[in-house]
């Protein structure tokens, strides 16, 4: 995290109000505003317009300053301001198309397979002993007793309402890769960019704590003066990491009918807390009814755990208050053990992609918790607390946790998720059991996520596993990999010989 910003609303004090109920200040906002806004149109305008913007900007910013009588740091604010919100648009229309391609991908694969179970079936009951076949069908026969239509038909219509949707995926597609990029420029909206060599980190806008003095452009002064100040007070923050000196962005912009004053800066170093990873670590796994934790010494044995209970379905602000109050636990058992945290490198991007396809309650689980707002606080929150946090690679830390150690310690899916990412987070290996590694005949040469994703494979088939709290029940996973081995062995045997014959 580079920089930070403070927000608050601009105060209004009875005694700098005039006759209309306006501040001088907010006089002079009001004013300024609209020449602003058209200077950034025009500059939004003229980087859309330009292959290579930066060839032209200092006669670009000349002619903003005689245009619009503007000073060269009013200029350079506009220009900084209509730049953000082209690179913004762009990132955006590009991340939209990502999504929508990755839709389509989706939908594509769910419409082969279902064309060739439909196919299958098809050749299926066109035999005429297809009652006593040992193998059954794709597509059983069985109707719905609500609607009256079968599997078959079911098919049918989702097969062509498919169809539908991938037509207007690529039309659509094909529509944003040609369109042109719109930018939306605010009508209250006013940014001043600093400089560290500039007194008070801004010379337009001249901040001591209290106080800030604007220096007012040049169409405005017969109206304002040459310079405004007003009284907004300090930023109050339990941590505050405003420095004294450094360079000091300033934006001003217009929220439910209120003038609002923000300030981005360089913070302040805090003193750190978190000892190196190599003397322990908190491992967290996220879920959207819990997050479970674990704390690890240095040999990497688990020395306490625990989980922190999430309620779903809350509104917008109550949800964003958990969170908090969820993330400011964590950083207070960092503080505690002083440790850094290690969380998982999550991208729900991808996986939403697939959501159509999935299914109602998969989409509802995934959707239920904002999962990008978490990481966003959590990250804020310990940094300016001084305490590290580290994002480790997910893969298999499910899976490893319920077979290594959810028996061993007794721990439920996500506190045993928690424990190997930390373990991970120290860089420490988790191989599998000699019994399993023999069986599944794992190349030692390899990757230890091979073995990994050879027994996950297996898991998914097994009839011994049919829930999370089945892995309870298993003392030796190598037995369990032995039987599965040999049925799958017995099934190439089987499927050589009748191809022979």
């Amino acid at each position: 995290m580079s920089t930070i910003t403070y927000v608050k609303g601009l105060p209004t004090k009875e005694s700098e109000m005039n006759h209309l109920g306006f501040t001088d200040f907010e006089m002079f906002l009001n004013a300024f505003s609209p020449i602003f806004k058209d200077a950034v149109c025009e500059t939004v305008d003229k980087i859309l317009a330009s292959k290579n913007f930066e060839k032209v900007h200092s006669k670009f910013n000349t002619h903003l300053q005689q245009k619009y009588g503007l000073s060269k740091r009013h200029a350079n604010g506009v220009i900084a301001l209509a730049s953000g919100k082209v690179n913004s648009a762009s990132e955006c229309r590009a991340n939209h198309i990502k999504q929508l391609e990755g839709k389509l991908k989706s939908a594509k694969i769910w419409l082969k397979n279902a064309l060739k179970r439909l196919s299958d079936s098809q050749k299926f009951y066109a035999k005429k002993n297809w009652h006593s076949s040992k193998t059954g069908c794709k597509v059983p026969l069985c109707c719905d007793l609500n609607t009256g239509r079968s599997n078959w038909h079911a098919l049918k219509f989702h097969s062509s309402h498919k169809k539908r949707y991938i037509y207007q995926l690529e039309k659509k597609i094909a529509y944003l890769r040609t369109a042109p990029i719109r930018v939306k420029v605010s009508s209250s909206e006013i940014y001043i960019v600093g400089s560290k060599d500039e007194t008070h980190g801004n010379s337009i806008c001249q901040y001591d704590g209290n106080k800030i003095c604007f220096r007012v452009p040049y169409c405005l002064e017969e109206r304002f003066g040459k310079h405004i100040e007003t009284e907004i007070g300090n930023f109050d923050r339990n941590i505050n990491r405003l420095p004294d000196n450094g360079a000091k962005t300033w934006h001003f912009f217009k929220k439910n009918g209120r003038w609002v004053v923000g300030v981005q800066f360089t913070p302040k170093l805090v003193e750190k807390v978190s000892r190196p990873i190599q003397y322990g670590a908190i491992g967290i796994d996220i879920n959207p009814t819990s997050i479970g934790w674990a704390y690890v010494d240095y040999q990497g044995n688990l020395k306490n755990k625990g989980t922190i209970p999430l309620q779903s379905g809350l509104g917008k602000n109550s949800n964003s208050q958990q969170i908090v109050n969820a993330c400011l636990e964590l950083a207070n058992l960092a503080t505690k053990y002083a440790c850094p945290v290690v969380c998982e490198e999550l991208d729900f991007s991808k996986k939403k992609e697939f959501l159509r396809e999935k299914g109602r309650k998969y989409a509802r689980m995934l959707s239920s918790f904002a999962y990008s707002k978490f990481y966003q606080f959590l990250e804020s929150i310990l940094y300016n607390r001084g305490i590290s946090l580290y994002k480790k690679n997910p893969a298999y830390t499910s899976l490893i946790g319920l077979i290594k150690y959810s028996r061993m310690y007794g721990l439920s899916s996500d506190v045993a998720a928690a424990l190997v990412i930390a373990r991970r987070g120290m860089n420490l290996s988790e191989r599998l059991p000699a019994s399993v590694s023999a069986y599944l005949e794992v190349n030692s040469r390899k990757h230890v996520w091979s073995g990994w994703s050879k027994l996950n494979k297996l898991t998914l088939t097994a009839a011994i596993v049919k829930s999370r709290h089945d892995y309870f029940s298993i003392p030796n996973w190598g037995m369990v990999v032995k039987v599965q081995v040999e049925q799958v062995s017995v099934k190439a045997e089987r499927r050589a010989c009748s191809k022979s014959t």
